[in-house]
């Protein structure tokens, strides 16, 4: 494969299959296609969910830190595969409903633009692949957890 190929399919799949290319709000594209990937993925095996997951998160470090080099921007508004992955944890092992659904991506977007403690320390201290990815991933933990205990709380 050449270097105009390899860059061409690092670019479609860290840009969330082109969605992180939106003229507004790139961010947010990616959670949608992130919501779509659950959809797909939501009756799928725990074990099968949490490969998945797993192995998004483990080939979105190296795809996204590609594509950093490529963009030559230091986390570029166009990589949103770390959205991607940040949504499906935010929606893992919850009732699929549309309530869970629409709640779950309204809390990943505040967690992920407001990046309260430890987020914000990991978007400013850790660089490359990793520091994309892990704000995220952590920011889909909190959105889970907090998606949990508003479900508790509401009865859902």
């Amino acid at each position: 494969m050449g270097i105009f190929q390899r860059k061409l399919i690092i670019k479609f799949l860290a840009s969330g299959f082109y969605s992180g290319y939106s003229p507004l709000a790139p961010g947010t594209a990616g959670s949608l296609v992130g919501i779509l990937l659950y959809i797909l993925l939501k009756n799928i095996s725990s074990a099968s969910y949490i490969t998945v997951v797993a192995l998004l998160i483990v080939t979105g470090v190296y795809i996204s830190a590609q594509a950093e080099n490529i963009f030559q921007k230091k986390d570029c508004s166009n990589i949103v595969i770390d959205e991607i992955a940040g949504m499906l944890i935010t929606l893992a092992f919850l009732p699929g409903g549309i309530k869970f659904i629409i709640t779950g991506f309204i809390m990943f977007r505040i967690f992920d633009i407001i990046k309260p403690f430890p987020i914000r320390t990991i978007d400013r201290n850790l660089g490359g692949g990793w520091g994309i990815m892990l704000d995220d991933v952590l920011a889909g933990v909190f959105a889970n957890l907090s998606l949990r205990a508003l479900g508790w709380v509401m009865g859902w």
